[in-house]
């Protein structure tokens, strides 16, 4: 796939497009891409492009550094000093004159999640199809706590879906690290059964599909829930000789952030299988 994308730098490289060539569902690649290479797919086409460019920079004078810009896929020269600059410790001018190339080669080598140093217990189960009440949160992933804020202020104004007495879900369409803020969603589920009355909190009724599916227990802060999921994907999955159904991981929190220390939380991480 790294070949793939370093072929193809100058086309827009969507996720879709890099899904469909791995011949894996969207919902899942970035996180299997993550969980080998340390960075997302989106940094990676960043880097890549920073790459080349340094390169132009460095050895090809005849080229200017606003064509190198537009050629990286940067909307203003400007935009694309900042991210160089970022990136390198150095701008794009001062680059072409004297290259850290120390540095630079620092920025490059990536290293994957640790592996190996901790063993999950992994168990395969049948999930039974699961009607739900559903928000969907699209934007910031930092905004997801406003979001479920509201889906919380519906299930004690109206009585469904109890706190108590319902199962709490939350489905990751999208990974926080990989995805625009404004392509991300994250729907906040309680399951329901019955129709899910018009609302102003735009509550609606969902289902989660039935299937087999591999489950691992997340201990702790929900911040860290990824390093959970990346060791599915990057720990179990290639050794499960199992299959990636077309539906994304999803989560089930069998308490709370309000109801226990943080230390006490559990939830349990389902990735969809064949």
């Amino acid at each position: 796939m790294c070949d793939f994308i370093d072929r193809h730098l100058d086309e827009s490289l969507t996720l879709e497009q890099l899904s469909s060539v791995a011949a894996s569902s969207k919902y899942h690649f970035h996180r299997i891409f993550k969980s080998f290479m340390g960075i997302s797919t989106i940094q990676y086409v960043l880097f890549a492009r920073l790459k080349r460019a340094s390169f132009r920079l460095a050895f090809e004078p005849e080229y200017s550094v606003t064509d190198i810009a537009l050629e990286a896929h940067f909307e203003s020269l400007e935009a694309f000093s900042r991210a160089f600059s970022r990136h390198f410790e150095q701008t794009p001018s001062q680059f072409r004159k004297q290259p850290n190339w120390s540095y630079w080669r620092s920025k490059y080598e990536f290293n994957s999640p640790k592996s190996g140093e901790e063993i999950m217990d992994v168990k395969v189960v049948d999930f039974c199809e699961t009607e739900v009440a559903l928000i969907e949160h699209k934007g910031s992933p930092k905004l997801v706590y406003n979001t479920a804020a509201k889906f919380i202020d519906w299930r004690k104004s109206t009585g469904f879906s109890p706190i108590k007495t319902s199962d709490t879900f939350g489905v990751a369409y999208s990974d926080p690290s990989d995805t625009p803020e404004d392509e991300y969603r994250f729907d906040i589920c309680g399951s329901h059964n019955g129709d899910v009355p018009e609302n102003v909190f735009g509550v609606k009724k969902g289902i989660i599909p039935s299937g087999r599916c591999a489950v691992a227990v997340h201990k702790g802060n929900h911040d860290l829930i990824g390093d959970t999921v990346s060791y599915l994907y990057r720990e179990w999955l290639p050794k499960s000789g199992e299959s990636l159904r077309d539906f994304p991981c999803f989560f089930q929190y069998v308490n709370l952030v309000h109801e226990v220390d943080e230390c006490d939380l559990l939830t349990n991480i389902y990735l969809p299988i064949r």
